[in-house]
């Protein structure tokens, strides 16, 4: 977008917050807005958002969010910093030949993999199978700490699961956790996104606001219409957060928008508009000083084709336009599955895009005149000491895409993938987490579990 339609769509989006508003369904929230500065909207929980507001509580959230591993390292998101790949949240497992709920173990496969993928940065959590459905949210974070040290990024399930995650945030040093949540449009914030909100709040922990027109059915099918709609409840959103937390770390997220099939009544997830819309997410979050985020997907049910089609090209234009944030690595089916061949596939589509992103220099000593002038016409650079000492940092080497003849090659890549991801999971026998961690985790999975019943 040119710097006039972001202005643009920045102004419609402060006229509907100011005139029209957002529906917040939670009491003690709507409270808070109207102390705060907010104005009462045509219902009881409507509210409406002054401009100045708006801004004063923009101010509030920082440019820079760090998101750490629990190997010591982290990354700093800002919003024109490389993107952040994470995986996606899930219910079901497709192992090549047929699709299953997934379970605890499944989900600790799941981390112990992506511990040995270099592309991958954060483990989301998912939705398992034997675990009652008001617990997945701290077991799923316990379950994913024993298993990596990758970011975890928890689901929330209930306000009392974000208690927990809470207390579980503070058994490792720094923002090793993070949370949350989604609109459900259009212009309206649920009683259990607010509620999360504000359980969360005062602890520091790093929360993805986001947006979620489905251009033609919770927003306009003009996708700067959508768009608009989209930013007035990601804009709410981060007002609410920061006038719960002044301060609070937040990720601007607009790159969650869909759009609709009007031939087969479904979300897309996996078209060229999702890619648009994580442009736009990017733009904004430059527009307004955030970090932004994006969600790569494909609505293939198959390691097939059309799953490498539309991930390669969500991976590339999402870190080509440089969301700092990407979540969607291993996924089919418009985020409802995890495959792990898929993990590995899209760790590869991530290091050849990385390499494409890195480009070339132009200079003296990438031309090599001299080098040139001493093979000469007609010889070979091939046994140069130049090509042994300078290949390894110009050439980028796949690990499990096929370059050999016929005769010789694996097999297809899907079943090559599945091969090494289940070759990486048995090789990796580390103890990620140690006794005294491990205990606390589950005297707190214990303690809220019982809480919950």
């Amino acid at each position: 977008m040119t710097s006039q339609e972001i202005e643009l769509l920045h102004e419609t989006t402060l006229r509907i917050l100011e005139e029209i508003g957002v529906r917040l369904e939670h009491d003690g929230v709507v409270a808070r807005m109207l102390k705060a500065g907010a104005k009462p909207g045509a219902g009881p929980q409507d509210v409406r958002f002054p401009r100045k507001m708006v801004e004063e509580h923009l101010k509030l959230a920082p440019s820079r969010v760090t998101l750490a591993r629990r190997d010591g390292t982290a990354d700093a998101l800002t919003p024109d910093s490389p993107s952040v790949f994470w995986t996606n949240p899930g219910m079901y497992l497709w192992n090549g030949k047929e699709r299953r709920e997934l379970s605890s173990r499944d989900l600790g496969s799941v981390a112990r993999l992506c511990d040995n993928l270099d592309s991958v940065q954060g483990v989301m959590g998912m939705a398992m199978a034997d675990v009652p459905p008001r617990h997945r949210d701290f077991t799923g974070v316990r379950v994913i700490a024993e298993n990596c040290r990758r970011h975890v990024r928890a689901l929330c399930f209930t306000p009392t699961g974000m208690e927990a995650l809470a207390e579980m945030k503070k058994v490792f040093p720094g923002n090793w956790l993070s949370v949350g949540f989604t609109a459900h449009g259009p212009l309206r914030w649920t009683n259990l996104a607010l509620a999360i909100f504000e359980k969360s709040a005062g602890h520091g922990i790093p929360t993805t606001i986001n947006g979620e027109p489905m251009a033609g059915v919770t927003g306009p099918v003009t996708l700067a219409g959508a768009m608009a709609v989209g930013n007035a409840e990601i804009l709410s959103g981060i007002v609410v957060n920061q006038v719960l937390e002044p301060g609070r770390p937040v990720i601007y997220n607009l790159g969650l928008a869909h759009t609709f099939d009007m031939k087969n009544a479904t979300a897309v997830t996996g078209g060229p508009e999702n890619a648009l819309f994580a442009r736009a997410s990017a733009e904004l979050g430059r527009f307004y000083d955030l970090p932004s985020s994006s969600w790569a997907s494909t609505e293939s049910v198959f390691d097939d084709g059309q799953a490498a089609l539309e991930m390669t090209f969500a991976i590339h234009s999402h870190s080509y336009n440089r969301s700092s944030l990407v979540w969607g690595l291993g996924q089919l089916e418009s985020e409802k599955t995890i495959s792990l061949a898929q993990l590995v596939i899209h760790d590869e589509i991530l290091a050849y895009s990385r390499r494409y992103e890195r480009g070339f220099a132009v200079t003296p000593e990438t031309l090599q005149y001299d080098l040139i002038r001493q093979v000469g016409i007609g010889g070979s650079f091939l046994e140069t000491e130049h090509t042994l000492e300078n290949f390894r940092e110009n050439l980028w080497d796949p690990r499990i895409s096929n370059r050999r003849a016929r005769e010789s090659c694996p097999g297809p890549l899907e079943e090559v993938a599945r091969a090494r991801a289940e070759e990486l999971i048995a090789a990796d026998r580390e103890e990620k987490i140690g006794a005294a961690e491990r205990s606390e985790l589950l005297r707190i999975e214990k303690a809220f579990a019982a809480r919950i019943g």
